[in-house]
């Protein structure tokens, strides 16, 4: 079962208070998302660092109910 762009944002947001995110549809399926994600917390993290701790929000939800996400992660 697809998973809705407001429950990703959700697991984010728990994560990641102060994130200003922003996430697309690209396929209008409720699959397939591109999220842009600006926190202080990336401050200091390398791309890889800054995904991972996105990834980690998901709780293991990336290639299960969330088929794909592309990110786009940033520092205010």
């Amino acid at each position: 079962m697809p998973m809705p762009a407001i429950e990703i944002q959700q697991l984010i947001q728990a994560a990641l208070p102060d994130a200003v995110i922003e996430i697309i549809d690209l396929a209008g399926d409720n699959d397939h998302y591109q999220a842009r994600i600006t926190s202080k917390a990336f401050e200091g993290k390398t791309r890889v660092q800054q995904h991972q701790m996105v990834y980690a929000a998901l709780k293991g939800r990336l290639g299960g109910e969330l088929h794909a996400l592309a990110l786009e992660t940033r520092t205010p």
